[in-house]
């Protein structure tokens, strides 16, 4: 019996809006979040030192590619993802493992920037594995910036078995 239901394979490539754009980003926010990642360390220059960032080849303070500009509070609606990977009662593949995420990164972001984000389930595979019969799904997250500019994409596998 395959783990990949009808409402899992409907959901495979389209892409969802994951909720309302960010605020606009300010130097603040880039500031706390560079000074809380490094911390105890200081923060490379670029997050917080304006006039040091302009000598810089992007001309200006940049955010750390790991910022998250929903950190703050933003009603986000529904349940996003969830709903569509994570298993109805009855389904197969009740257990879950975290299979691992990658990133790639575009465009920095930077203060003023107002960022919007989407997902869709990139794929669903399945194949035996010691646990029995395992489904593979990759939920691809991209960020875009106002200006419809690539900021960044997060790839989770989750493992269903």
């Amino acid at each position: 019996m395959s783990m990949i239901t009808d409402r899992l394979a409907d959901a495979v490539g389209v892409w969802h809006e994951e909720g309302p754009p960010s605020f606009p980003i300010d130097r603040s926010d880039i500031r706390r979040w560079a000074i809380a990642t490094y911390w105890p360390e200081e923060p490379p220059r670029l997050y917080w030192d304006e006039e040091y960032a302009k000598t810089t080849r992007w001309g200006g303070l940049i955010a750390p590619a790991d910022f998250n500009p929903f950190a703050w509070p933003v009603t986000r609606g529904d349940d996003g993802p969830s709903a569509l990977v994570m298993p109805a009662p009855g389904e197969p593949g009740q257990r879950m493992l975290n299979g691992g995420v990658a990133f790639q990164y575009g465009v920095p972001m930077r203060p003023g920037d107002v960022i919007r984000g989407r997902w869709r389930i990139k794929d669903a595979t399945e194949r035996a594995g010691r646990l029995g019969q395992m489904l593979y799904i990759r939920l691809e997250r991209q960020l875009h910036n106002q200006h419809d500019e690539w900021v960044r994409t997060r790839v989770d596998t989750l493992i269903r078995y």
